[in-house]
């Protein structure tokens, strides 16, 4: 993509008279039209073509600011692995595999680290990013008053990023909580944070649109917004015009690192549904309905004899899911799930993502030109993505590596070679792993002659594994079985 797009004058007129017309007119229509905060008047310019609005937050700022708080994070980062982060790999590009680095005392390291929370509750509960969290040491939050409380994890998702703190004291000032299925495309929105550590920082703009997906790893449709976020936003508040929190700053989009017009949050009601688990339960279950969905275009909805691009597409149906047991069918497209109009296969996804084990599903189906009503149960889903960062810790050995569990019917397509495994969905590019030739998209199934089922059996086997050598790594990439040798250094 082009990073920066021209404004298209071509057709800009030369006459004087039309030439000012043209201009006041490009400008109505770049103009973004919000709504003012209830209370204050609304400054509007008359046009036959076009009204303007400009929204004022500064009394929103000023109400909810006090219940957004600054998270201060300490990780330990020993020394060995400081060294090979910033310079072992850059003297690799130089010297080869002729480089040896010394050992070096573990003395560890102190990172700093910082994002935003938010009260949700007058006792202390508090909701953030589980990114901004992750492998933390030591949780501080730090008031608007200046006021610096100590934080105590209560539970964390990566899947959908999100993740509940608790400080100690009463009457903190909770932020209301909206509704983000009733937010508008164009609705007017504001952000508050600490971007690059400039705390209560605040940013407006629009909501761009809805119900973002960007992969399977990730369970919530996001909400994007031109609300410009940068780095130190990142589990602050997104409001609506009435001081609703609607969602949760989570991520941008931007080749840079800095933001580039394209911001992602998450949008309350999940992050809510994962706060109660978290907060109740201290984990989140996860609906599995077995299928792979895909979306129609004109040509599919043509073929399909669809009136229009719509529906999800089944493109496969895993065996012995709630899914095939319901007697659902690749090639069937699903119109409505619980009533609910299906567009695009996303969806569908997100529907069965904010649903329950144990949930009953009716969906309309269309398949060979006839619909029909097809209902089922959901059950458990696998467990969610892991990373061994524990096991790491446990022999000081870190392989640079974030794992999950299979699903039933990966573990199915592995057991016709009589092999289990684990899958790795993301590698550190300084990582052992990495320099060994692992990739994201391996299948694990022994480590160190240790036959390995689940991510808490490769933890194990990590434990185990000597702090200087090459051991064994047996792993199955496309189909195709393989041993690397996994020198430990």
């Amino acid at each position: 993509m082009p990073k920066n797009m021209p404004i298209n004058m071509s057709k800009a007129p030369t006459n004087t008279r039309n030439l000012t017309r043209w201009l006041q007119q490009s400008t109505l229509a770049l103009a973004v039209a919000t709504t003012m905060v209830a209370g204050i008047n609304i400054a509007t310019v008359p046009s036959a073509e076009a009204a303007v609005t400009t929204a004022d937050f500064s009394s929103l700022v000023q109400q909810v600011t006090p219940a957004v708080a600054r998270v201060n994070v300490t990780k330990t980062v020993s020394e060995a692995e400081l060294a090979k982060a910033q310079t072992a790999e850059l003297l690799r590009k130089f010297f080869g595999d002729r480089l040896r680095i010394p050992d070096q005392a573990a003395t560890p390291a102190i990172e700093h680290a910082y994002g935003t929370a938010f009260f949700v509750t007058a006792d202390g509960y508090m909701l953030t990013n589980h990114h901004v969290v992750a492998g933390a040491d030591k949780i501080s939050v730090t008031l608007n008053d200046r006021t610096e409380l100590d934080a105590t994890l209560v539970g964390s998702d990566e899947r959908s990023d999100v993740a509940v703190l608790k400080v100690t004291g009463r009457q903190f000032p909770s932020l209301p909580i909206g509704d983000s299925n009733a937010l508008k495309v164009g609705e007017p929105v504001l952000a508050i944070g600490s971007p690059f550590g400039f705390d209560y920082s605040a940013s407006a703009g629009i909501v761009s649109a809805k119900s973002r997906n960007f992969s399977r790893e990730t369970s919530v449709p996001f909400i994007q917004t031109d609300v410009a976020l940068n780095p130190g936003n990142s589990g602050g508040p997104l409001f609506n015009q009435r001081g609703e929190v609607i969602g949760i700053n989570s991520r941008i989009f931007s080749g840079t690192g800095g933001y580039m017009g394209l911001s992602f949050s998450i949008p309350i009601d999940a992050a809510m549904d994962i706060y109660e688990q978290l907060k109740n339960n201290g984990e989140v279950a996860r609906a599995y309905l077995g299928i792979y969905p895909q979306d129609i275009d004109r040509n599919l909805a043509e073929a399909y004899n669809l009136s229009r691009p719509q529906g999800a597409l089944l493109t496969r149906v895993s065996p012995d899911s709630p899914a095939q047991k319901a007697g659902l069918k690749s090639g069937d497209i699903i119109l409505k799930y619980n009533d609910i109009q299906i567009v695009e296969a996303s969806d569908l996804l997100n529907l069965i993502n904010r649903a329950r084990p144990n949930d009953t599903f009716r969906v309309q189906i269309q398949r060979d030109g006839k619909q029909s009503i097809v209902t089922g149960k959901l059950s458990n889903a696998s467990n969610d993505i892991q990373s061994q960062s524990s096991a790491q810790q446990t022999n000081g050995i870190s392989l640079g590596l974030a794992l999950r569990n299979l699903t039933p019917e990966e573990q199915r397509e592995l057991a016709s070679d009589n092999k289990t495994g684990v899958l790795v969905t993301a590698i550190e590019p300084t990582g052992l792993a990495a320099r060994s030739g692992i990739l994201a998209g391996d299948v694990i199934t022994n480590l160190h002659q240790k036959p390995i089922k689940t991510v808490n059996d490769f933890s194990s086997a990590v434990s185990l594994l000597p702090k200087k050598g090459v051991v064994t790594l047996e792993m199955m990439r496309q189909g195709i079985p393989g041993i690397i040798g996994l020198r430990i250094e």
